[in-house]
């Protein structure tokens, strides 16, 4: 076996096939939140994510949409205890994962799309409320394709330690994609967001019950590991 010399032996162990496939797995439904990123009161982000919430609960998941409307922005003067604020927290805590459905504006997520991402926290309460939950990202165009709000919310959803599923949903021309009751028309567009449904939910039922382990890091359990050794040896005055 190759020595490895600066290996905190304390903090790795051969993986255990048991942990990764328990024997006994949750029954309940998939819960899923979905956040979009307009207040319009045509919102195609929001009517893509009500498009994706009836096909979720079609797959059998149980489904909560946050309205972000009266979220105020991080660092405004308000705390977590804002009521906007707490509903959201509420939600991401109780979720397994979650849809994130946002225009492209100017090239990139909107303002209020990111807002609700940064009133998650990466800790709470000693809890990491989004640490190894499933995320499907998706976005909506005024014109041709594009694909930099979903690149960006892989990026933000790897900083928050989500499970980004592989698939992903960019409609063009929403505009043109829904018709006046705000259902979304039949297109290749409507067929993938029932992909990337499809695969959210499998990814779910897969992962929640192994999820904490999935992102468990070794560099993080050698620094729990020296703060302990170091609390243990340090003599009581």
């Amino acid at each position: 076996m190759t020595d490895l010399p600066h290996l905190v032996e304390d903090c790795l162990h051969p993986v255990d096939l048991d942990q990764l496939i328990p024997r006994a797995r949750s029954q309940h439904p998939p819960r899923i939140l979905i956040l979009y990123g307009s207040l319009r009161e045509r919102s195609y982000s929001r009517l893509a994510g009500e498009e994706a919430a009836r096909i979720l609960e079609r797959l059998g998941a149980e489904v909560k949409i946050y309205n972000p409307s009266g979220l105020p922005l991080v660092d405004d003067g308000v705390d977590a205890d804002h009521p906007k604020v707490a509903e959201l927290r509420e939600i991401v805590t109780w979720s397994e994962g979650m849809v994130w459905s946002s225009p492209e504006r100017h090239g990139a997520m909107t303002g209020i799309m990111k807002t609700q991402i940064d009133w998650i926290p990466l800790s709470l309460g000693g809890v990491r409320p989004t640490q190894g939950k499933t995320l499907a990202v998706m976005q909506v165009n005024g014109g041709s394709q594009s694909f930099n709000t979903v690149n960006q919310l892989r990026i933000l959803g790897r900083w928050m330690r989500l499970l980004t599923v592989p698939n992903q949903s960019s409609v063009a021309r929403a505009w043109d994609e829904f018709d006046e009751d705000g259902r979304m028309k039949p297109s290749s567009y409507y067929n993938r967001i029932v992909d990337v449904m499809e695969e959210l939910v499998r990814f779910t039922m897969l992962t929640r019950d192994i999820k904490d382990m999935l992102v468990d890091r070794y560099s993080e359990r050698v620094e729990s590991h020296a703060e302990l050794s170091a609390r243990v040896n340090t003599p009581n005055i």
